[in-house]
């Protein structure tokens, strides 16, 4: 297990580097976008994911990682609905790797508030569905996040998330699960027919 992971870091290190050769007679690329509120207007679409948790425990040698893709449409402005999947893996050594998977419809709100020509802050709640490779039953899991979206340009942002997740391990026993979470990605923000 310890080789896959170095053999994954060094990877990653090395597609960086790769992306990283900058030509000097160019100028640097933007690092943010000035697009105001037109990326969260009413009719658009939003497409995009994030990480939610990627981590590598010492003591019992297991690693985790958590993906969010999710796709939604603004319903007016600011508000977008829309619906996520969550795919998750644990490994750990001497055991079957444990998959994780959930079908969450989410609401996410903008807020005008604090926004700025390049980001926006925004609120977000999801409800639904998980299961796992681990157990038979079926969970509910919720979740509410508070975000920041920096534009980098007309149609990118990426994102920063902290929230709380509340997951009912098992329906039938009414085990349950909370905890706190942070997470990375980004969103590719399509203009609807009536905004291009």
């Amino acid at each position: 297990m310890k080789k896959v992971i170095f053999t994954l870091i060094a990877f990653m290190f090395c597609l960086g580097l790769s992306f990283a050769q900058v030509d000097p007679r160019q100028s640097p690329p933007p690092t943010s976008a000035a697009v105001g509120s037109s990326p969260v207007q009413a009719g658009n679409w939003i497409v995009g994911g994030s990480i939610g948790s990627l981590g590598y425990n010492f003591t019992t040698e297991s690693f985790g990682l958590v993906l969010n893709p999710r796709a939604g449409y603004f319903l007016m402005d600011d508000l977008a609905v829309g619906l996520g999947v969550t795919v998750g893996l644990t490994t750990v050594p001497n055991f079957e790797n444990i998959w994780s998977y959930g079908v969450t419809p989410f609401v996410r709100y903008y807020f005008p508030e604090g926004a700025t020509a390049t980001s926006r802050f925004f609120g977000e709640a999801e409800a639904g569905l998980a299961g796992s490779t681990e157990a038979s039953d079926a969970s509910f899991l919720a979740g509410l996040r508070l975000g920041y979206a920096h534009f980098i340009s007309n149609n990118v942002a990426i994102e920063g998330t902290f929230g709380y997740t509340y997951s009912r391990a098992n329906i039938n026993t009414g085990a349950a699960v909370t905890g706190l979470a942070v997470g990375l990605g980004f969103q590719i923000y399509l203009p609807g027919r009536a905004n291009r």
